[in-house]
């Protein structure tokens, strides 16, 4: 009897260091990988690598130029016979890396307190990087303590996300549903859900936002979703701050525009977007004018290409609704939650539209993400 309790014993022992052993190793692969990203110099851009051709079969962005719907014959094995419906672990990655081979992943969706460390933004300015922003980000960050999604969808093995845009052309669309099911629900700027359901769902993981762009009634704020800061310029990491900390906000600090003096939520439900993929989308991606790595005429990406950005390094399923402009309908709704029209719509001194819309389409082809409103 007690020489089988001690087996038993010796087993359960044994098993217990082997699952411990693996979880490290596990743990430390994970944080070399991270760390390389962290300290990594070899993708820092410059005027020079900008543009850059890397072949014959690729553009002077560095994507393949003959585009397929079909997938690569490297990867029908691994996920051409899997269920429709069950998500594909990897998939948008491996697309993307097989139209685009400079991708690579991870990239931390939000700032740590190791952003310091960060060499591919730490030398730029916002809103492609942290310089001169250290005493405010670690400020900010010291009270919200908190760096990652939840630790329920940390914990899934697939994540399927989908990134709502704001456009007319989810109206009427009733894919509120289907929006809902995916895992993680982002949102941009102010539109809201209230109201809209139908047509864009109800559930919110994250909005996305700047000081302008947040929504100005607390009441209209969803419950349990993470507040996102994308900073483009510096006053915008100062206004964070002002929030986090429960201080006035100063209407005389820079902003083109009125802004919120006041977001409901808690701390630990605030982030910061890592500004890599603002710097990754409008350089890489878009091909955006460098201009010696600083803000400039037509050189911001919009926050709908970010979100896409971020989520292809953090992401396994991708999907977007809402976006695309169709400048042929000039009466079309703009949005789908007011009544301005298309024809609004003025030429942008920040933006590039038709080059993202380049961009975007490449993505769409190549079925690196999936358009459910077929608007790009």
């Amino acid at each position: 009897m007690k020489m089988g309790l001690l087996v038993f014993m010796r087993n359960v022992l044994l098993a217990l260091c082997l699952f411990l052993v693996l979880g490290f190793l596990y743990y430390s692969a994970w944080k070399l990988h991270l760390l390389r990203w962290e300290d990594s110099n070899s993708v820092v851009l410059s005027s020079d690598s900008v543009g850059r051709s890397i072949g014959s079969e690729y553009d002077k962005l560095g994507f393949l130029l003959k585009l397929d719907s079909k997938l690569p014959p490297e990867l029908v094995s691994k996920y051409g016979n899997m269920s429709e419906g069950v998500c594909k672990p990897g998939y948008a990655s491996a697309l993307m890396t097989a139209i685009f081979p400079k991708f690579s992943k991870p990239a931390p969706m939000f700032l740590d307190d190791s952003f310091r460390k960060w060499a591919k933004i730490r030398d730029f300015l916002p809103p492609f990087g942290i310089k001169g922003q250290d005493n405010l980000i670690k400020a900010i960050l010291s009270v919200t303590k908190n760096y990652h999604l939840t630790p329920t969808l940390d914990s899934l093995s697939c994540k399927r996300c989908i990134i709502v845009g704001n456009g007319g052309i989810l109206a009427n669309k009733s894919l509120g549903l289907k929006i809902d099911d995916y895992d993680i629900v982002i949102r941009l700027n102010s539109a809201p859900v209230k109201g809209f359901e139908k047509d864009v769902g109800g559930k919110t993981t994250m909005r996305i936002t700047y000081p302008e762009g947040a929504i100005q009634k607390p009441e209209q704020y969803e419950k349990d979703s993470l507040f996102v800061l994308a900073g483009f310029k510096w006053q915008d990491f100062k206004w964070l701050k002002y929030i986090v900390y429960k201080e006035k906000v100063s209407a005389s600090d820079g902003f083109w525009k009125s802004v919120a003096t006041h977001v409901p939520r808690e701390p630990h439900e605030i982030r910061i977007l890592n500004p890599y993929f603002i710097q990754e989308a409008a350089f890489s991606f878009i091909g955006l004018p460098f201009n010696n790595g600083l803000m400039g005429r037509g050189n911001i990406p919009t926050l709908g290409s970010v979100a896409i950005t971020m989520v292809l390094h953090n992401c396994d399923e991708v999907a977007v609704a809402g976006f695309g402009y169709d400048m042929n309908s000039p009466n079309a709704p703009l949005h789908y939650y007011e009544n301005i029209r298309m024809s609004a719509i003025k030429e942008s001194w920040t933006h590039n539209i038709q080059r993202e819309k380049e961009f975007l389409r490449k993505l769409v082809k190549a079925r690196v993400i999936t358009d459910l409103t077929c608007g790009i």
